[in-house]
């Protein structure tokens, strides 16, 4: 479940359970975090940075964090891609993913999961995951291009027209569930960036006028 918490950001109940983290995927009206984060230029890549302490300024070009310093909060900006907070209660590990389609494609999310066992001993059944508020399958018709890269998972796209509509948060799930996490510790949203103007800002709908929002988790 997730909810909207008195700071205007959305929290998912899973994550909310793990006293030792804090988190929130924001909103049109959440306060803009400037202190105490690490965040990247994001490049629609896989690349993944592993963190130590906060950085306020855009460091390095990637696409996701990861982190077990208690003296950050990790930072990712979206505005129809698909933010996912990651954390490890075991090994006390978090991690923030933007994935948009090129970053769906080539796996961040799993290759996120991969990198905390590398780097902190994560195992992926101890994972927790919880998928924001993204563009939703409802409004995300692509062409061919992207149905090409996206296939893999969803072997029926665009097999009987040149576009189709996709479903970017569930294709992350499926990749989380390739990897290991149990089914029954990823939460989705299901809340649409472009559907809800009222809560989110959408670069689909508002194209160059489009805000953007944060989405961030942090060890207490």
């Amino acid at each position: 479940m997730f909810r909207c918490s008195d700071t205007k950001d959305y929290t998912a109940a899973a994550l909310n359970a793990e006293p030792w983290l804090h988190h929130g995927f924001g909103t049109r009206e959440s306060a803009w975090l400037t202190k105490d984060i690490a965040t990247l230029k994001q490049v629609h890549s896989d690349r993944i940075a592993v963190v130590d302490g906060p950085r306020p300024e855009m460091f390095d070009e990637g696409d996701a964090l990861v982190t077990r310093s208690a003296v950050v909060r990790l930072v990712i900006r979206t505005a129809d891609c698909v933010p996912i907070l990651l954390a490890d209660p075991r090994q006390r590990a978090v991690a923030a993913v933007h994935a948009g389609w090129r970053g769906t494609a080539s796996r961040i999310v799993a290759k996120t999961v991969d990198r905390m066992t590398a780097d902190f001993g994560t195992r992926a059944a101890d994972v927790v995951a919880a998928i924001g508020p993204s563009i939703g399958r409802c409004c995300y018709q692509v062409g061919p291009e992207v149905l090409e890269q996206l296939r893999t998972w969803v072997p029926e796209l665009g097999q009987t027209a040149q576009h189709d509509c996709v479903n970017l948060p569930q294709i992350n799930r499926e990749q989380l569930l390739a990897v290991g996490v149990p089914d029954g510790k990823i939460f989705l949203s299901h809340l649409c960036t472009r559907c809800r103007a009222e809560d989110f800002h959408s670069f689909r709908r508002d194209k160059e006028q489009a805000g953007r929002m944060q989405s961030w988790i942090g060890i207490r």
